[in-house]
């Protein structure tokens, strides 16, 4: 490596994903885990699949809040921050160890290959994200459900891509993103209207998203051609805009106790 990189991983319960992503940095000189009280054997996972992990656990407040904590504990220059479900590919690997940032560049975002146990999708929504930055100029700020980093100078594409690979239990999935559409909802209906892009404005409509979703997806996006595994991804990006409407529903109409 001619920079000083440490991956930044939170995590809670990922035995089905920790191994795939650990076996990925055994570049790294050191890994920082931020975990969030793991009951399922996913620290004794990551601390088999690499020599040096590092392990901080913290209560979960918020993604932003869990990042920001991490950030504090990094003693690098750069900052490799992703998810216990990505995968970074060889030609990824490659870019960074040869990487010479030049000063005025701050961090550098990558693509992604979605996968679906394994199978790389030929398209998919995932947005490119900044994952590479220098810690001293970042911070992390909660967006709807999610979060997202800010970096104080330029950001830069990297050609090589991640693999986003997650292999948890459906029903997980399914009330992992019940909690994302209650979180997602509150904040697109506190949002102004014109302060929202096409795809949230759409959402806020409630009734036209999921099915909008279902056929760009299928059609406009040739998942159909990737088998069941195209399906299954359209089948869960339709459901998981279905759970956002009827959230959306619910706390519009009170339907609900706060």
């Amino acid at each position: 490596m001619k920079i000083e990189i440490t991956p930044l991983i939170l995590t809670f319960n990922e035995k089905e994903n920790i191994a795939r992503t650990m076996a990925g940095l055994s570049w790294a000189k050191e890994v920082l885990l931020i975990d969030s009280g793991s009951t399922d054997g996913t620290l004794e996972i990551a601390r088999s699949a690499h020599p040096n992990v590092r392990i901080v656990t913290r209560s979960f407040d918020s993604f932003a809040g869990q990042c920001n904590f991490g950030l504090t504990r990094i003693v690098t220059p750069w900052v490799l921050s992703i998810d216990a479900d990505y995968v970074l590919t060889g030609e990824l690997i490659a870019e960074l160890k040869m990487l010479e940032p030049p000063a005025n560049v701050a961090g550098y975002s990558a693509q992604f290959w979605y996968c679906v146990f394994g199978h790389r999708l030929r398209s998919t929504i995932y947005p490119a994200r900044t994952v590479l930055y220098r810690h001293e100029l970042a911070r992390y700020e909660d967006e709807g459900h999610g979060h997202r980093v800010r970096v104080d100078g330029a950001v830069r594409a990297l050609r090589g891509k991640i693999e986003h690979d997650d292999r948890k239990p459906l029903g997980r999935w399914i009330q992992e993103q019940d909690s994302y559409a209650r979180i997602e909802a509150r904040h697109l209906l506190k949002t102004r209207t014109e302060e929202l892009g096409a795809q949230d404005r759409l959402r806020r409509r409630i009734y036209f998203a999921p099915l909008a979703m279902f056929w760009y997806l299928l059609v406009a996006r040739g998942l159909f051609l990737d088998g069941w595994r195209g399906w299954y991804y359209v089948m869960q990006r339709t459901i998981a805009e279905m759970l956002l409407a009827l959230r959306l529903l619910t706390e519009r109409e009170r339907l609900e106790p706060p």
